[in-house]
């Protein structure tokens, strides 16, 4: 455990020249990044769980900006010279997306999955009153295996995913869904050396995908490519094309052909 209280695994090859920090999203936590974490074990991996996920506990209100200023402090410490690589997907990829403005010249490349990077006012109203109806309801086994299914969570995971949802606090959900929904790109990400693969799924809701195109047009290192024929949860959904087009991207700078582009 760490300083505050984040479990953060440590893997792969400790004497490697790059460092990859995987961030998940909300509602699960590190394992999400398995098939990521086996593809790109010849490297330095750290695999934090966020606050209030997985075996990290969280008192709410959770918060993007003290995660992310806290993940950079872990970053700056464990990197040691080593090139860093940070993927982060939807919360985890809000919080990468506010590490990079809080310190813009500490990682080398983020890849940007999914992250929703509008304000949703109209949304932030319905939150309580949405969860007070639909909490209850995840700790039917049914309604939880629905939701997983929304994230491409296989069979494999759903057990570690329900036992998770199971330990969930209330306040916490709302919290993290406050967070989500009010968060906006800080004007230093244009500051920032960086360089960033923004990926969204053909199928995501549009302001996610209007997120994308946002974050693309701000960053002049940015490249943005979109995952035909899938929604939320491209890492999950097919893991085998996500690694090998961000194994490309990070060892040639340039996306495979037949990869649409944002």
């Amino acid at each position: 455990m760490d300083i505050l209280n984040l479990y953060i695994k440590e893997c792969g090859n400790k004497e490697a020249a790059r460092m990859i920090v995987f961030l998940h999203g909300g509602g699960v936590s590190g394992w999400m990044w398995n098939k990521q974490i086996a593809f790109f074990e010849d490297n330095f991996c750290l695999i934090p769980d966020l606050p209030g996920h997985g075996r990290s506990p969280g008192s709410s209100p959770f918060s993007i900006s003290r995660t992310a200023e806290h993940l950079n402090e872990v970053i700056s410490t464990k990197a040691d010279g080593r090139e860093v690589v940070v993927f982060g997907f939807s919360l985890g990829a809000q919080i990468l997306v506010e590490m990079i403005g809080q310190r813009p010249s500490l990682i080398d490349y983020a890849i940007v999955n999914s992250a929703l990077l509008r304000p949703m006012p109209a949304a932030l109203k319905l939150i309580e009153p949405s969860v007070r109806i639909s909490f209850p309801l995840t700790k039917y086994r049914w309604f939880s295996r629905w939701q997983a299914s929304t994230l491409y969570v296989n069979e494999v995971d759903f057990e570690q995913y329900y036992a998770e949802t199971l330990h969930m606090k209330r306040e916490m959900l709302v919290s993290v869904l406050k967070e989500n929904m009010s968060y906006s790109i800080s004007p230093r990400i244009q500051e920032s050396t960086t360089k960033l693969l923004v990926t969204v799924g053909e199928k995501e809701r549009g302001s996610v995908k209007k997120s994308a195109e946002d974050l693309v047009q701000m960053s002049e290192s940015a490249d943005g490519i979109i995952f035909p024929g899938v929604g939320h949860g491209i890492p999950l959904a097919d893991p085998a094309l996500f690694n090998r087009v961000v194994d490309h991207w990070l060892n040639t700078g340039t996306i495979p052909e037949g990869i649409p582009h944002i």
